[in-house]
């Protein structure tokens, strides 16, 4: 694999490198794809975890306490028993 990178970043790997805090460029690089992978994982989770089932959000509606009533027109694409 061929990956090209801007000067800031291939200077900020060497550096990483320079410095002791990587052995190689290699392996900042193996870090850096899985801090990513664990924030796109930790995002599908954190997103996941968030939703809310139709009852819980009628349930915690600022409406909830009003005199309004809602209703679902049946679709005409399927047919729905009320």
């Amino acid at each position: 694999m061929v990956v090209q990178l801007e000067p800031d970043q291939e200077e900020f790997l060497a550096q990483g490198v320079r410095s002791g805090r990587f052995a190689t460029v290699d392996e900042a690089l193996r870090e850096a794809v899985g801090l990513l992978k664990d924030r796109e994982i930790g995002s599908a989770v954190k997103r996941a975890a968030g939703r809310k089932s139709l009852a819980q959000l009628f349930a915690e509606s600022p409406f909830r306490e009003t005199d309004m009533e809602f209703e679902r027109d049946p679709s005409p694409l399927r047919p729905v028993e009320c």
